[in-house]
């Protein structure tokens, strides 16, 4: 770390624990009163992280609320590999949004749905694989893992049927930029209660539409954000296609979260079965593509209204 460009105006470093990335993670304050965050990672990670920062400075010459990039390089003899950012002030989108209005959640939820949208113009390269083909085998690997794993849920065969009948709807989608993993958990509100988007350590690219099989959690957290997530994306009600696909990455990221948690803790793996039970209530058993949670009510002319 000592090799970092301007490492001795760092008079505070503080280690940040939270979150599941491999990242080792700072907050730094500066002898100028600046706060940082600060990346570190090993130098195996060197083009994936170039090209995430320079994605991320992108989106914030753009105008998008994103933290702002500030230095990218090589550290500790060569080893290892850093980032720095503007580090974003507030807390945690998940612990603000049940303290505000359903009015104030909505809005800031169709925010983050016009965000996600301008994450989305940025193309996938044009060598991309195929996306039917891609996510067919990730999909058969989904259900591979869960079917060798000894924890199971119950109605796992009707996410399993639900996925088998509908992978005809991946065929022939366009592909671009993820943020990778888009929920209220990497977003952040400041005192003003501006909504900030954090995190983009598991960028990729792919289907617009599965970068919402993140958003059971910000469904958890409050029903109307993520109803206003899906208005603000689609400038009104979605169409009954992306409900369709929806259903199908929720279930198929939900099939493989289970042999996930079960390497972890029984914490987190009680976390997924709740959560995989919610999925099935949400869906009627996978028999209606349209969520529980959202909020027909909360039409386009309430978000002519809210943005």
């Amino acid at each position: 770390m000592f090799d970092i460009k301007n490492y001795d105006t760092f008079k505070k470093i503080e280690t940040i624990n939270k979150g599941w990335s491999d990242d080792k993670k700072y907050y730094i304050e500066t002898v100028t009163n600046g706060k940082l965050l600060l990346r570190i990672c090993d130098m195996a990670e060197y083009e994936k992280k170039k090209n995430e920062y320079e994605i991320i400075k992108r989106l914030a010459d753009r105008g998008l609320p994103v933290s702002l990039p500030v230095d990218f390089g090589v550290c500790d003899n060569g080893k290892s590999v850093y980032t720095l950012f503007v580090w974003c002030d507030g807390e945690d989108a998940e612990k603000v949004l049940p303290n505000l209005t359903e009015d104030e959640q909505y809005s800031l939820g169709v925010k983050s749905g016009q965000i996600l949208k301008e994450i989305h113009s940025i193309p996938a390269p044009a060598e991309q694989e195929d996306w039917g083909t891609h996510f067919n085998r990730k999909a058969d690997s989904k259900i591979r893992l869960y079917q060798d794993c000894d924890v199971k849920i119950a109605g796992d065969d009707k996410i399993i049927r639900y996925i088998e009948e509908n992978r005809h709807l991946l065929e022939g989608r366009e592909q671009s930029f993820h943020h990778g993993d888009y929920h209220v958990g990497n977003m952040v509100i400041s005192p003003q209660k501006e909504l900030y988007v954090i995190d983009f350590n598991r960028s990729d690219f792919g289907d617009p539409w599965e970068e919402f099989n993140r958003i059971v959690w910000s469904a958890t957290a409050s029903p109307f954000f993520a109803t206003g997530q899906l208005n603000g994306y689609f400038n009104g009600t979605p169409p009954i296609e992306f409900f369709s696909l929806l259903a199908f990455y929720i279930s198929s990221n939900m099939l493989s979260s289970i042999p996930w948690a079960a390497n972890y803790s029984e914490h987190d793996l009680n976390i997924m079965k709740n959560q995989a039970k919610n999925v099935l209530e949400w869906f009627d058993d996978m028999n209606n593509p349209v969520p529980t949670w959202y909020k027909r009510e909360l039409n386009s002319s309430d978000l002519q209204h809210k943005s």
